[in-house]
């Protein structure tokens, strides 16, 4: 029987991270706890994960998902600038990223931002809601699953 922890040749893990200005822990645990329940590996960041660290982890990785996280309320300025930061690289250029949480200080992200987002690099953007929950729900169990042995 192999390791769960350990990669099987091919096994991409999905990375989870925190916005640049998001020092939020709990949401990145709950993000962990919730993706493997889906049977997936997660590799976690942390909290303000500069884009830099979330670049060279990707390349290193090669990830089937990038998560990330705001519940500061900036993530949808943070946000911006991280997947264009991502997308600047061929090697990631297929990666799906999404974004989620509390991405306005003045509350959730209109159709105006969400598509902003989008054209930015995003295939999804979740808002803080049940339905932004479960709609996530669905896109990880639409993910090819590792198998474990």
């Amino acid at each position: 029987m192999s390791n769960p922890l350990t990669p099987a040749p091919g096994d991409q893990p999905v990375l989870v991270a925190g916005g640049i200005s998001d020092s939020h822990t709990w949401n990145l645990v709950y993000l962990q706890l919730l993706v493997e329940e889906h049977g997936h590996r997660v590799v976690n960041l942390g909290p303000c994960v500069p884009e830099d660290l979330l670049i060279g982890e990707a390349l290193l990785h090669d990830p089937a998902l990038i998560v990330v996280s705001s519940v500061n309320g900036h993530g949808y300025h943070d946000g911006m600038r991280t997947v264009t930061r991502l997308r600047e690289h061929p090697a990631l250029a297929d990666v799906p990223v999404v974004i989620g949480g509390k991405l306005g200080i003045a509350g959730p992200c209109g159709d105006e931002e969400s598509a902003a987002l989008r054209a930015a690099g995003y295939d999804e953007v979740f808002e803080e809601s049940a339905d932004g929950i479960a709609a996530f729900r669905r896109m990880l169990d639409a993910l090819p699953q590792r198998a474990l042995v």
